[in-house]
């Protein structure tokens, strides 16, 4: 368990805070490229660390992440005109370029200077794998792109969701890289999911209900390994990667696609889950891309129009008593990201960790925390960047493979476990 002011340190995200100042090292996904599809189209609200921003992209396609509201006189430029590489306030035409320069305020005289001393906060932004991505940290400590396999394959071979959450950041990532609620919560799911279904591997998380766990510290972050009986003198390995601040990926089943997630927070009670599913040697079929926009797999259907999911905290989730009582989904909630999204709300905003009692099972949740409560204090106090910032250290892959007994994970997996071109997943 932890403290009080401990929680509070790894839960916190806006400006100022220690959580804060580590997400503000690494490029963070905000939106969907689908979301600014074309040149002056509708600008997006954007809500990221406690932060309100606007996000658009310009009359020449150049993308921009500025503060929401018009230093005038606090008006949202939501509601402002994108036209002529620029946000153009409606209420008195004061108007800003993508690095929140004011370029016009129409009330004033243009030899004046004045529309020059306006700035807005802004932020870098780039475009890459069908994902718009910024950077809120200090200038002088800007990574280098974000090279997750997921964004840097093909297009053809790549697919990203999102999703509303209605909880801390911290307990949906706590989600991503427990392993062994899969055989309890998803195991309907894992025998029927059109994404996962028929798999090699799914008969070991069907038929042995309790993993042992060990955890390595990588580069980046953890190598979350949960090890399941297997027949001739093997074990069934299931390896999840944990990057800092909020990447995991999930363990292969067969030739399906891969799939994992970051949670970034929109502020301390709620986050975006981003979800995605990738293909390193071949393109999505286009059953599997339809799949994918149906809910199945690590995506929802959503409320029409928005990031919402359906089935969400409003209807309780269109919770199945009768399915989950003839065993058709385990929990009564259809769907693998909604039965680990509703558990995770049902925590509350933020859990109250002080009351937890942890056991094996979760010694990869024990050791997260503490890394990032290690790196955000270094961070901090001594002014060391934390790691998985590099392309190097996000180049990993989760691996589901089968070993003897006497081979650990660690080097079993080795060479499994680092992302490369061309390279197919090792799977069962």
């Amino acid at each position: 368990m932890l403290t009080k002011e401990q929680n509070d340190l790894v839960t916190q995200t806006g400006p100022g805070t220690h959580m804060g100042d580590l997400f503000r090292c690494y490029w963070l996904p905000i939106l969907l490229s689908e979301e600014l599809p074309e040149p002056d189209c509708p600008p997006v609200r954007v809500k990221i660390l406690s932060e309100r921003l606007l996000a658009f992209r310009d009359t020449s396609g150049k993308l921009g992440l500025i503060d929401e509201f018009c230093p005038h006189r606090g008006a949202s430029l939501w509601f402002g005109r994108n036209e002529e590489c620029g946000i153009r306030c409606p209420y008195h035409g004061w108007k800003f370029d993508v690095n929140g320069q004011c370029l016009e305020v129409p009330s004033e005289p243009e030899e004046s200077g004045y529309a020059k001393k306006i700035k807005l906060t802004s932020y870098p932004v780039i475009e890459k794998g069908g994902v718009i991505w910024t950077y809120m940290g200090k200038p002088e400590n800007m990574p280098a792109e974000p090279e997750y396999e997921f964004c840097t394959v093909p297009r053809e071979q790549s697919f990203t969701s999102k999703r509303y959450q209605d909880c801390n950041w911290l307990q949906s990532l706590e989600g991503g890289i427990d392993s062994s609620h899969v055989s309890w919560l998803h195991r309907g799911d894992v025998k029927a999911d059109p994404l996962f279904k028929n798999a090699g591997g799914n008969k070991y998380n069907l038929n042995d209900l309790a993993p042992v766990f060990e955890v390595i510290e990588s580069e980046g972050g953890l190598f979350i390994g949960a090890r399941r009986m297997a027949e001739d003198d093997q074990y069934y390995w299931r390896i999840t990667p944990w990057l800092m601040p909020c990447f995991t990926a999930v363990p292969p089943r067969g030739d399906y696609p891969m799939h994992g997630h970051f949670w970034v927070p929109i502020d301390d009670h709620s986050c975006i889950a981003w979800s995605f599913d990738y293909h390193p040697v071949r393109a999505l079929t286009r059953d599997e891309v339809q799949h994918m926009k149906d809910g199945k797999g690590v995506h929802c259907k959503y409320v029409p129009g928005t990031y919402m999911p359906l089935a969400n905290k409003s209807n309780d989730y269109l919770m199945d008593r009768q399915a989950q009582k003839l065993g058709t989904t385990y929990s009564g909630v259809h769907g693998i990201a909604i039965q680990d999204g509703s558990l995770q709300e049902s925590m509350g905003p933020i859990i109250d960790r002080t009351k937890e009692n942890l056991v094996g099972c979760d010694n990869g949740i024990i050791m997260a925390r503490h890394r990032i409560m290690k790196a955000a204090k270094a961070l901090r106090e001594k002014g060391t960047l934390p790691p998985a910032r590099t392309p190097e250290e996000q180049r990993v892959r989760a691996t589901a493979i089968l070993l003897k007994r006497n081979v650990p994970f660690k080097d079993g997996a080795k060479e499994a476990l680092k992302a490369k071109k061309g390279v197919p997943q090792t799977t069962v």
